[in-house]
């Protein structure tokens, strides 16, 4: 079916946008995926802030002009779905790597970040990073540790003078 060119342009844009706001992109190959599952997909990729895009090859090619995704621009051959990660680098890797798993006919093209394009053998690189909550809470504990230890440096010191204290009074008593 054809496409006015005012709706081509706002598709462009709209990707555009969603391109220039993104983390990563994960591209992945959907023939043989049912309408069912896709939805699935997009219901849980909502649910993670990641945005599906399906657009034709040739409008997301000039859509990801200006945006550190213009190296996907060879990759983009054949039916092919975009996964936008908002929020959280790995998000869409972790989204899309999971579901390939349940669903054989799914296939990840590659991904890429910080302007870098990726094949798909390096999905668990950027599956396996952590969310921005576990960034945080190690960077807490990370932050935590030196106090703490300092913490229990100065709480030894009453503890050892006690204990040379308990020693001295009893061998002062056996002595007696």
């Amino acid at each position: 079916m054809a496409i006015r060119l005012e709706d081509k342009k706002a598709i462009v844009a709209e990707v555009n946008e969603t391109a220039g706001g993104a983390l990563s992109v994960v591209l992945a190959d959907y023939r043989g995926v049912t309408s069912g599952d896709m939805t699935a997909l997009r219901a849980k990729a909502r649910a993670e802030n990641v945005r599906l895009k399906v657009v034709r090859n040739n409008l997301a090619k000039i859509a990801i002009r200006g945006t550190e995704f213009e190296c996907i621009d060879e990759a983009l051959v054949g039916p092919t779905i975009l996964a936008f990660s908002m929020e959280d680098p790995g998000a869409a890797a972790r989204l899309l790597k999971d579901f390939a798993k349940e669903k054989e006919a799914f296939e990840i093209k590659g991904l890429a970040v910080g302007g870098e394009l990726m094949g798909a053998n390096q999905i668990d690189r950027l599956a396996k990073l952590p969310t921005r909550h576990e960034a945080l809470t190690m960077l807490a504990a990370v932050t935590q540790a030196p106090i703490t230890k300092l913490a229990r440096t100065l709480n030894e010191v009453p503890s050892k003078v006690t204990r040379a204290v308990a020693a001295v009074r009893d061998q002062k008593q056996e002595a007696a």
